[in-house]
């Protein structure tokens, strides 16, 4: 035994950068969820301010998931709405940093009901995929038990992750449309855009695969992209967008990026979901 130990030690003195990193990649593999937390989730647990800035009336919604998460969120009210917004933002930050979003959503006389997840904000828990997709499917079954009485038709709207989480929960339940903005087809064709910190996402398990789900959603599809995204490149919202089955429409805001895509559309933004909100309104009800 003493002369394997010693034979085993001449062995990682000689070759210990393959042992660093053999013994890193296995680290690193039994720690797939600090990863994960790592590359794809920057939260934000202060809530800076609230709708009430902008004059508006909201509740707080608090709901469990499958798994004992306390999930915080708003909703804000539009008395006789035709729509409900539910609203799964992208991965930094928290509901507080969407404030000017909601007012925006509001102002299309549409309900507006948004999230943070897991680890987010006032939610509880520490965020991950599947925890994600536990996350929207409370916030659906909170509107569903709490607001159905009031017959508005239900769309989902995804920013940047929150897309993923989006058409997750389209994949899932009924709804009557989805807004994707400046989303992405999977979580190894993100990570293949910032190589070669790319090359761990394998370890982390992500999936995220919207281009798998997205083919069995058909419900009216929006989705919004600027042609300058430089974090989620305008290929992948396209790419997404040729797999999904009709009825289907790309708008591309020309100039925006990832982070300024609402000022650079202007108008035009609230405009187009404008017309695809008269488009749904002139279909029969999912439910």
């Amino acid at each position: 035994m003493l002369d394997y130990l010693k034979s085993a030690g001449r062995f990682t003195l000689r070759h210990w950068p393959t042992t660093i990193f053999v013994g890193g990649t296995l680290l690193l593999a039994m720690t797939t969820n600090i990863l994960e937390r790592f590359f794809v989730y920057y939260p934000m647990k202060e809530i800076f301010a609230d709708p009430s800035r902008f004059g508006l009336q909201f509740e707080d919604v608090r709901t469990v998931t499958e798994d004992g998460v306390k999930v915080h969120g708003w909703f804000v009210p539009k008395p006789g709405a035709r729509f409900t917004f539910l609203v799964f933002h992208g991965n930094a930050g928290n509901i507080s940093h969407r404030l000017g979003w909601i007012q925006m959503l509001h102002e299309l006389d549409a309900n507006v009901m948004i999230i943070d997840y897991r680890g987010y904000g006032l939610s509880e828990g520490k965020p991950f995929e599947k925890g994600l997709y536990l996350d929207a499917l409370a916030a659906y079954g909170w509107w569903a038990r709490e607001r159905t009485a009031d017959q508005s038709r239900l769309i989902l709207v995804g920013e940047s992750l929150g897309g993923a989480v989006a058409i997750d929960l389209a994949s899932r339940v009924q709804v009557d449309g989805i807004v994707l903005q400046s989303t992405f087809t999977t979580a190894w064709d993100m990570a293949k855009t910032i190589m070669p910190v790319g090359l761990l996402q394998p370890l982390t398990r992500v999936r995220f695969d919207s281009a798998a789900k997205i083919r069995a959603i058909r419900c009216p599809k929006l989705f919004i992209h600027g042609n300058r995204d430089e974090i989620v490149p305008i290929r992948l919202g396209r790419r997404l967008y040729e797999l999904s089955p009709p009825p289907k429409e790309f708008y591309e805001v020309d100039g925006a990026g990832h982070n300024d895509l609402i000022p650079a559309a202007g108008s035009e933004y609230s405009k187009r979901l404008r017309t695809f909100l008269s488009g749904i309104g002139q279909l029969p009800p999912s439910r």
